[in-house]
C-alpha cells in the first residue's frame, strides 16, 4: 500500500495528498505524472504531480473531487492509501535556453501548474504566473506560488478576487504592456488551452501545454490517450504530456474528453466502480 502521510483540504472539493512513493520520489521530475488505483476494483486515475520530496520518500498530488472515482480519493484519509501508484511517467518539463516565462494555470490546472513554475523559477529562470479561478472559493495554492515564483497574478470569472476576468485577458495585457517572454506554459482546461494559444499565436509566442487525456495502461500500448499534434498520431503518456500549443488538435480533445459524459453520470448516482470498462458493483 502506497500510504497518505499529510492530507490538506485546499476547498470545499480540492484535496492534497502526499503519500509515501520512496522509488518514484527518488526520480520524479517537474511535469511528469503517475497512475493511482485507490483498490483492485478501482479505475486507473492519471494525475499529475504536484511535488515530490526525494529525502521523505513522498509525491504530492493535488486533485478535484468531481466523479465517483475522485470522491473515494477524497474521502481517504491519513494512515489509509493507494493500492497501486505507478509512475513517473510521461517527459518531464523542458526548461532549456529559457530566461523569461509565463505559466497560466486554470481552475484544478493551477495544482499541475505548481511543479513546473516554481521547478523553473529554481532552475534561474524568471516567472511570471497567471492563476484563473471561477470565484474567489476556489482559490488555491496562493501562498505557495508566491514564495515560489517572481511576480504572480489572480484572476476571477466574477471579480470576487484578483482582478475580473479570464486569463487570457490577464495575459494578453501582459504581452501588450511590453514583457518579452521565452515561452508560455498553459495548464488547465482545454477549452482555454485553446485560447491561451490563440493569444499568443498572434505575438509568435511558444506555447507550451500540459496535457490530460483518457489513459488505461500508461504505456502507449492500449491507445486510450492519443491525440493529433501537427497532424501525427501523438501518446501523451509517452509522448507526452507535454506539447506545443500552436499544434494541437483542440477541438478533437474536447470532444473526446466528454465522450464517455453519460457512463461517468451513470457512475456517480449508482454505487459502484469502473476499471478498465468492467463495472463492479459494490
Amino acid at each position: 500500500m502506497y500510504k497518505i502521510v499529510n492530507k490538506k483540504q485546499l476547498s470545499h472539493d480540492m484535496v492534497w495528498f502526499d503519500i509515501e512513493a520512496p522509488l518514484i520520489a527518488k526520480k520524479a521530475k517537474p511535469g511528469q505524472f503517475v497512475i493511482l488505483r485507490t483498490d483492485e476494483y478501482g479505475e486507473r486515475i492519471p494525475l499529475t504531480m504536484a511535488g515530490h520530496d526525494e529525502e521523505k520518500g513522498t509525491i504530492t498530488i493535488v486533485f478535484q473531487a468531481v466523479g465517483k472515482s475522485t470522491n473515494i480519493m477524497a474521502a481517504l484519509e491519513v494512515g489509509q492509501g493507494f493500492k497501486d501508484v505507478v509512475g513517473p511517467l510521461g517527459k518531464p518539463t523542458t526548461t532549456e535556453g529559457l530566461k523569461r516565462v509565463c505559466v497560466v494555470g486554470g481552475g484544478t490546472g493551477n495544482a499541475l501548474a505548481y511543479p513546473i513554475a516554481t521547478g523553473m523559477h529554481a532552475a534561474g529562470i524568471q516567472v511570471d504566473m497567471v492563476m484563473g479561478f471561477k470565484n474567489k472559493d476556489l482559490v488555491i495554492l496562493e501562498e505557495e506560488f508566491k514564495a515560489g515564483v517572481d511576480n504572480l497574478y489572480i484572476t476571477t470569472d466574477d471579480g470576487s478576487y484578483g482582478e475580473k476576468g479570464f486569463t487570457t485577458d490577464k495575459l494578453k495585457q501582459l504581452i501588450e504592456d511590453g514583457n518579452k517572454y521565452d515561452e508560455v506554459i498553459a495548464v488547465g482546461p482545454p477549452i482555454m488551452m485553446k485560447f491561451i494559444c490563440a493569444v499568443t499565436k498572434n505575438y509568435d509566442i511558444k506555447t507550451v501545454v500540459s496535457l490530460t487525456a483518457l489513459m488505461i495502461d500508461g504505456t502507449g500500448m492500449c491507445g486510450g490517450c492519443r491525440v493529433t499534434v501537427d497532424g501525427e498520431n501523438k501518446y501523451v503518456c509517452v509522448d507526452g504530456p507535454e506539447f506545443d500549443g500552436q499544434t494541437v488538435d483542440w477541438d478533437e480533445i474536447i470532444a473526446r474528453n466528454a465522450f464517455y459524459f453519460k457512463e461517468e453520470e451513470e457512475a456517480r448516482s449508482h454505487n459502484c466502480h469502473i476499471a478498465g470498462g468492467v463495472r463492479h458493483n459494490d
